[in-house]
C-alpha cells in the first residue's frame, strides 16, 4: 500500500474566502481532513460530501468533543497509514501557534511524507480588517507575534520591554487574561507614553468582527466595560493603532445579539 502525503493546510482567520488556491486544490482531493475549531463553517458546509470524512479534532470546542494532542496524532497516524489522502486543516496559518510541530514530529517518526501549505495567519487578517498596517514609515518598523494564554510565564523585564518598545506587539490566546494582562502592562506607567494603544478585535475577518480601541493606560476600564469579548479575539498593540480610525474599511457587526461565526 501506498501512503500518501499528509497535506497541512491554513484556513485563514475566518472569511472562507481567504483560503489559497494551493489549500483547496488539496481540500477538493481529501478523503480525512482533521479539522480545528477555528475553521470556517463555510468551508466545511461547502466541501462536506459523501467521499470525505471531517473529524473534528478542535480543542475546548463548546459544541464537539475536545480532543487532546496525543488523539489526534493518532487519528492522523491511523489514517496516514491506511493510504488516505489526509488533510490537516488548520484555523489561520499552520505554522503560527498551531502545535503544528508535534504532529511533525509524530508523522517522521513512522517516515510519513507530508507537505506543509502557508496561509494568512490571524494577525495579519485581523490587522488588515481593522484598517491597521502592521509596519508603516513613522509608526513601527517591526511587529512581533506573542501568544499570552499564560501571563504569568512572562518575566518582568519582558513586561516593561512590552510597554517601552516602538515596535507593534500582535497578542494571541489572551482574550480569558485581558484584565490580568494589562493591570500588569499598566503597572509601570513611567515607561509608556500617551501614543501606546490597543485595538481588541473581536472574531476577525468574519461578519461578526468588531474592533474596540483605547489607550493602554485607559484599556482596563474597556475591558470591564465590555466585559465579556467573543473567542477568537486578538489585541494590538502601539502607536499604529490610531491607523484605524483613518483607514478601517470593514465596519463592525453591527448584529446586537453577539453570537460566535465558529460555533
Amino acid at each position: 500500500m501506498m501512503i500518501k502525503k499528509v497535506i497541512f493546510i491554513s484556513a485563514g482567520p475566518g472569511d472562507p474566502d481567504l483560503i489559497t488556491v494551493k489549500a483547496l486544490n488539496h481540500l477538493k482531493k481529501s478523503e480525512i481532513v482533521l479539522v480545528d475549531r477555528l475553521v470556517s463553517p463555510e468551508i466545511i458546509k461547502k466541501y462536506s460530501n459523501y467521499k470525505r470524512k471531517f473529524i473534528f479534532v478542535g480543542k475546548n470546542s463548546t459544541r464537539r468533543t475536545s480532543f487532546s494532542q496525543n488523539r489526534i496524532n493518532e487519528i492522523l497516524i491511523d489514517y496516514a497509514l491506511k493510504g488516505k489522502y489526509v488533510v490537516r486543516l488548520k484555523g489561520g496559518d499552520v505554522s503560527i501557534f498551531s502545535n503544528i510541530m508535534d504532529e511533525l514530529v509524530e508523522l517522521k517518526k513512522y517516515n510519513i511524507p507530508y507537505e506543509i501549505i502557508p496561509g494568512i495567519t490571524s494577525a495579519i487578517g485581523a490587522a488588515a480588517y481593522a484598517g491597521i498596517p502592521l509596519t508603516a514609515r513613522g509608526y513601527a518598523s517591526s511587529v512581533r507575534f506573542i501568544t499570552l494564554h499564560n501571563p504569568d510565564s512572562i518575566n518582568f523585564n519582558q513586561w516593561i520591554d512590552f510597554i517601552k518598545t516602538q515596535d507593534t506587539l500582535v497578542f494571541y490566546m489572551c482574550i480569558k487574561k485581558l484584565y490580568e494582562i494589562f493591570d500588569k502592562l499598566t503597572k509601570n506607567k513611567n515607561y509608556f507614553g500617551m501614543n501606546k494603544l490597543v485595538a481588541i478585535i473581536e472574531q476577525a475577518t468574519t461578519p461578526m468582527q468588531r474592533v474596540y480601541t483605547s489607550h493602554l493606560y485607559n484599556c482596563k476600564n474597556l475591558i470591564k466595560e465590555k466585559n465579556n469579548f467573543m473567542s477568537p479575539s486578538l489585541v494590538i498593540v502601539g502607536k499604529i493603532v490610531v491607523l484605524h480610525h483613518y483607514f478601517k474599511w470593514f465596519f463592525n457587526s453591527n448584529v446586537l445579539d453577539k453570537k460566535n461565526y465558529f460555533e
